[in-house]
């Protein structure tokens, strides 16, 4: 890719390789504008790697590209080595047309998104943070045109997201002959915790983003959910609108923190008692508060004192007894300098169709960029 940019006229001071390693490098190019230098770059950030995939479970290659029946086959089609294509795509042809914008934009192509311990966008930021520095940042990786049946419904911008975290939560118990059973037994506790976690509900806590969110979303949903929507954002919100819209997954974890059970084991043999039994637990934290918060509600959700919860580190993968107490920053309403002109562009295109700024309930690279405090958006994938 670097050499590509060479061959369209980007001087090399303009492109710059960096990383921890070889095989984990990142590229950040940048297209000099021409207008005034109190004007911050636009960053625009895009991961490489994709998500590990077995050969046996594709019915095509998954690391080769396939076009095939009018589809694309392959790891990474939809996320998002087609909008690492038109990222590099237009850089270039800006390039070759001449074209400057008013400020400098800077593309970041990066490693480890999905997984692994050399987080791109994360390296960049605490190693070479003035490659990277800006006044905001544009994420394809969520966002964009949703459509049914062909008919565009609205254009979601993810303007915050939430904080990823895992924890094992793990039983212990001496074991013995399963002929000799005693109620104290490892899994029976870790089903117990479960079964608690399972009827738990975090409390509502709406934000600057998730308001707007159920604003707008009145506009386009059907009458009962809308008359929800609308009571939710009273103050306090509507207990019957807090129960209906629950109900529908994306609005309950638009809501709330969430957390739910992954993974199960336990025990090593059919005729033994389990001398220890654990579960992973996935949650997805919202913005204000911080993974240790979480792991201590977890203790009080469960009440057990046979049960240990441990926080996951992502890069090293050890079990903590500690979580880190950093706070998932709380998100400000989206800024007017980046919706109007999205605004525009949208009505331009597809007349009526709102802009509509969400939360993210997964995790991206975002998640680094905003902790650095670069406000970020997810404008554009699959749009």
């Amino acid at each position: 890719m670097k050499q590509r940019f060479l061959d369209a006229g980007f001087p090399e001071e303009d492109l710059n390789l960096a990383g921890p390693n070889e095989r984990r490098g990142n590229l950040v190019v940048r297209l000099r504008g021409s207008g005034p230098s109190s004007l911050k770059p636009v960053l625009i950030i895009c991961h490489l790697d994709v998500v590990e995939a077995r050969r046996e479970d594709w019915t095509t290659d998954p690391f080769r590209f396939v076009e095939k029946d009018g589809y694309f086959y392959g790891r990474g089609t939809q996320d998002m080595k087609d909008s690492d294509a038109i990222l590099v795509t237009t850089l270039i042809r800006f390039k070759k047309e001449g074209y400057k914008p008013n400020r400098d934009i800077i593309l970041a192509l990066t490693a480890d998104e999905e997984g692994g311990g050399s987080n791109g966008v994360n390296w960049l930021l605490k190693n070479r943070r003035n490659l990277v520095d800006a006044d905001f940042v544009l994420n394809p990786d969520a966002g964009g045109v949703v459509a049914e049946h062909g008919k565009t419904i609205d254009m979601d911008v993810e303007a915050t997201e939430k904080l990823y975290a895992d924890y094992q939560i793990t039983a212990r118990n001496p074991g013995g002959h399963s002929s000799l059973p005693v109620p104290d037994n490892a899994i029976y506790h870790i089903a117990d915790a479960l079964g608690k976690l399972q009827q738990y509900r975090f409390p509502v806590e709406l934000n600057a983003v998730t308001r707007q969110y159920f604003s707008r979303m009145a506009s386009i949903e059907n009458r009962t959910t809308a008359s929800a929507m609308r009571a939710l954002l009273q103050s306090p919100p509507d207990r019957e609108a807090v129960v209906q819209l629950s109900a529908e997954a994306r609005f309950n974890s638009t809501m709330r923190t969430t957390c739910v059970a992954t993974r199960l084991n336990g025990g090593h043999a059919n005729n033994a008692l389990p001398q220890s039994a654990q579960a992973i637990i996935n949650c997805r934290i919202l913005p204000g508060h911080s993974q240790e918060e979480v792991r201590q509600q977890l203790l009080k959700i469960f009440a057990d004192p046979k049960i240990e919860v441990e926080f996951i580190d992502s890069a090293s993968g050890k079990a903590l007894a500690h979580a880190p107490d950093k706070k998932a920053l709380q998100p400000v309403a989206p800024r007017p300098d980046v919706f109007k002109p999205l605004e525009r562009v949208v009505d331009e295109m597809w007349p009526g169709v709102p802009v509509i700024p969400e939360m993210e309930t997964g995790a991206s690279d975002s998640v680094y960029t905003m902790a650095a405090g670069l406000p970020s958006y997810f404008p554009a994938q699959n749009s």
